[in-house]
């Protein structure tokens, strides 16, 4: 059939008939406006004056609109075209009385009107088509340009590819390059609409032209199969069925496209399964491949490529972020081991406190309570971590002594101390020694001899205790812990005692600065040190402003700034209040704390049990000094049970 002809039961074609016949026109009788469709050849309606009625003018314009002719014929006295039919409707007009001739000659000119609107009609659709398929493909890249995640954006390509064909099944390898020998094709990632249950084995291929994918990534050409199991004899490829035998599964169709990158190399192969008439259908039983699948036509392979050249840049791309996140990864571990080994004391203090804060956001996340309408993204779980793994950084700008000072005096200064005793121990030895045998020498061992000795001997004895007894005042007032009452006083004494050095000048047992640092009611610190240790916090955001963070990690130098803030302002650096105190500094807050009192590394304090920790917190907490929920929270998600390895 060339040509179709739409027309009412009433109206009589036989003087036409063996025209229409030797023109190739099959005439069809209609009776309802919802028979008049276009059909896939030129089509017209031969519209006689007694159907006028049942066609009415918006039938008729919605006929034209879609492709096809009107040719109208005329009622008896009807010599022009009835006003009652619109403009642009009519392709001819037939008025009565006419020849046979006449109408063929009208007819003729409708379908060629009805061919050249279907012309029309068909470019039209074709541009909106392209467009709609630009408009997919611009969405498709800019989701794929967005996407950070490597694992989620392979799934994304193949959900896309997908979509954009109809295709049921898809796989997506990538060139693997090695060290030593050729590399390979990896086979990455897999979908099948109609068999999700299919689990995802990940292998490796020759790269090479023995499979199809194989074979697409040497040559760097599409290729395109209408039947897997119907390959020509003479091609180098083969499919292994052993797939489908075993899952129950039939490839039919493939398309199968090389990604390549901006430098034209092929980076990997999309590979694209059975093309569907419905995007919707499931292929389960053998019925369902025979109706639905269809071949993939060269503009679907047009489209496929550009998604695939879009595809390997996303790919590259993803690839340069990961390397770039751990670049950083690296950095930042780097800077916490440099603060470690700085203070081997607190060794993975750091990683806890991450670990703690972040286990602590995921919490508060999935909480509702005080904690609705607060969430944290991927993006915000990793700026957290990454603060909390760098809050301690500023050490680095503290000094090392004073970082690593386990007792009130440093280790020189408690020397200089023993050799300063030792001296005047050996002095009084020395004394006692001089004045035994001054005696013996002016005396001999007269009547008064033993007297003389045992008092001698019993002061000598005195004053050794006494010594010890310094010493032992200056080891109990070195430790970092609450002296006992009068301690103090007993110390004061002591140390204004005076010896005499080489050179014969008196000097006191303990200068005013060794007096100042064993006279510390509580810690190793005096004031200033104390004032240094806490200078950390200030030289770590001062550091970590210098680090150019990207968009989603721009708060980690603030986040950090604050975890020695308490909402009472009592904390420093700034002792700024509650409002001013970010959540998650907050959080880490907690966490911080928390690690400092159970932590079994502190040589300058004793770890306390988890109970007694939550204890000292929950008073802190009553305080006004931490946030009542976050902590409740903490406890109620045992945060403090997460570790590093998370």
């Amino acid at each position: 059939m060339r040509f179709a002809l739409l027309h009412s039961p009433s109206l009589d074609l036989r003087s036409v008939a063996a025209a229409l016949d030797a023109e190739d026109v099959t005439p069809r009788a209609i009776s309802r406006p919802g028979d008049l469709d276009v059909a896939d050849v030129p089509t017209a309606l031969l519209l006689d004056p007694d159907a006028r009625d049942r066609f009415p003018a918006e039938v008729l314009r919605r006929f034209a609109t879609s492709g096809g002719a009107v040719v109208a014929i005329g009622a008896a006295g009807e010599h022009d075209v009835p006003n009652s039919f619109p403009d642009g409707v009519l392709a001819a007009f037939v008025p009565r009385p006419h020849g046979p001739r006449q109408l063929l000659v009208a007819l003729r000119a409708a379908y060629r009107e009805a061919a050249a609107r279907s012309d029309v009609l068909r470019a039209r659709q074709e541009a909106v088509s392209r467009t709609r398929e630009l408009g997919e493909l611009t969405r498709i890249g800019m989701a794929l340009a967005t996407e950070r995640d490597y694992h989620t954006l392979l799934d994304l390509i193949l959900t896309q590819a997908r979509a954009l064909t109809a295709s049921d099944a898809g796989s997506l390898y990538l060139v693997e390059e090695r060290e030593e020998g050729p590399p390979l094709l990896h086979f990455k990632h897999a979908q099948n609409f109609s068999r999700p249950d299919i689990p995802i084995v990940t292998s490796t291929l020759p790269l090479d032209r023995t499979s199809i994918a194989g074979y697409v990534a040497t040559t760097g050409e599409p290729l395109v199969i209408d039947d897997a199991y119907e390959l020509s004899p003479d091609v180098e490829f083969s499919i292994n069925r052993s797939f489908d035998d075993k899952y129950r599964y039939r490839t039919q169709s493939l398309l199968t496209i090389p990604m390549k990158d901006h430098k034209e190399q092929v980076i990997g192969v999309l590979q694209l399964i059975n093309r569907k008439r419905h995007g919707e259908a499931k292929l389960v039983h053998p019925q369902d491949f025979d109706a639905e699948v269809i071949r993939y036509s060269q503009r679907v392979v047009e489209l496929v490529s550009a998604l695939a050249g879009q595809a390997a840049v996303s790919i590259e791309n993803s690839g340069l972020y990961e390397d770039i996140e751990r670049l950083f990864e690296g950095f930042v571990r780097a800077a916490v081991t440099a603060i470690e080994q700085r203070d081997p004391t607190t060794f993975g203090h750091s990683g806890r406190v991450a670990s703690m804060t972040v286990g602590l956001a995921e919490a508060v996340d999935r909480a509702g309570g005080p904690f609705r309408g607060i969430t944290f993204t991927k993006e915000e779980i990793r700026e957290i971590r990454y603060a909390g793994l760098l809050h301690d950084f500023g050490k680095v700008g503290v000094r090392e002594q004073v970082l690593v000072k386990a007792k009130k005096l440093y280790p020189a200064e408690l020397t200089l101390i023993e050799q300063r005793h030792a001296f005047i121990r050996r002095t009084a030895e020395r004394e006692f020694h001089r004045r035994h045998a001054g005696y013996l020498a002016e005396r001999g061992r007269d009547g008064g001899y033993e007297a003389f000795l045992t008092e001698l001997r019993d002061a000598h004895e005195r004053e050794l205790a006494q010594l010890d007894r310094f010493l032992r005042l200056v080891g109990d007032a070195n430790e970092p812990s609450l002296l006992a009452e009068g301690a103090f006083e007993e110390l004061l004494d002591v140390a204004a005692r005076t010896y005499e050095d080489p050179g014969g000048v008196p000097q006191p047992y303990l200068t005013g600065d060794e007096v100042r640092f064993l006279t510390i009611r509580k810690g190793s610190l005096d004031p200033a040190e104390r004032l240094e240790i806490e200078s950390h916090v200030t030289h770590t955001y001062k550091f970590l402003l210098q680090i150019p963070w990207t968009k989603e990690l721009q708060s980690v130098p603030v986040i950090a700034y604050g975890h020695h803030e308490k909402l009472d302002g009592s904390g420093y650096p700034r002792r700024v209040t509650g409002g001013q105190i970010p959540i998650q500094t907050r959080m880490m807050t907690i966490a911080d704390i928390f690690d400092a009192l159970t932590a079994s590394d502190r040589p300058y304090k004793r770890a306390v049990p988890r109970e007694r920790a939550l204890a000292i917190m929950e008073e802190e907490v009553e305080g006004g000094a931490l946030d009542p929920d976050l902590a409740k929270m903490f406890v109620e998600a045992k945060a403090f049970e997460v570790t590093e390895e998370r």
